[in-house]
């Protein structure tokens, strides 16, 4: 009898452990359309932050801002002199750090480790006729980045590419989705059951007066795979049709 009552406790404590080491470290926090701050323990990090100072004044200074690329909604100078310190370390693409004239940029393909974060530049870019000339390939990076035993891929603006399809092993996606500026519901979604990240959030939703159908991402996603679709609340001053 106190074997089968010791056994059931071990069980249960290996349930309870299991579900404790299941569960993220990682939280992730909506500031405003493409950007985003990430804390992982006691560390900050900022991605594209270009919107809502004061939102993004209510964390602590960045350990590391990552810019995808120069567009207004992705790159302020000025928002981002407001919010670094003398140790924050920014990464951005060529072209964003030119802009800035400090930080240290990162090709596509490249990868740097800041304070044990491995860093690792991914391609975006348009692959549609009459979207081409909005991000041309090898100018801006998506970037996965890795948090103890967690991988997050940030796509930044681009198209359903080779490169997001060959994607391995990824726990959280940040996927954009607006027209004419990367990519519809339906190719996000292709992409999604091709690289099957554990957990899908969309972002980067806004276009003209209205907004991607996230809702229809979602059903597409979950009819065909096993990736949750996470919605979270990029646009609190604006209502969803």
């Amino acid at each position: 009898m106190k074997n089968l009552l010791l056994l059931f406790v071990l069980f249960l404590y290996a349930q309870v452990t299991a579900k404790t080491t299941n569960e993220s470290k990682v939280k992730f926090h909506p500031i405003q359309h493409a950007t985003l701050v990430i804390e992982y323990e006691n560390t900050f990090i900022f991605v594209d932050p270009a919107g809502d100072l004061k939102k993004l004044k209510e964390y602590p200074s960045p350990d590391l801002i990552l810019i995808t690329h120069t567009h207004g909604d992705h790159l302020n100078p000025e928002i981002i002199g407001q919010i670094k310190n003398n140790s924050t370390i920014i990464l951005g693409n060529k072209a964003a750090i030119d802009q800035l004239s400090y930080g240290i940029f990162l090709m596509n393909g490249e990868k740097k480790t800041v304070n044990s974060i491995m860093v690792e530049a991914v391609p975006m870019y348009n692959i549609s006729e009459g979207r081409i000339l909005h991000h041309t390939k090898g100018v801006g990076n998506g970037y996965i980045v890795t948090l103890g035993d967690e991988k997050i891929y940030i796509s930044g603006d681009t198209e359903d590419t080779k490169e997001i399809r060959a994607l391995k092993n990824i726990d959280h996606a940040f996927l954009c989705m607006n027209l004419p500026f990367t990519m519809t519901p339906e190719q996000a979604a292709s992409a999604v059951l091709d690289f099957k990240p554990k957990k899908v959030y969309p972002y980067h939703y806004s276009q003209a007066d209205s907004f991607s159908d996230i809702k229809k991402f979602k059903r597409l996603v979950t009819e065909s795979s096993s990736t949750d679709v996470i919605l979270l609340d990029w646009y609190p001053d604006k209502e969803m049709k």
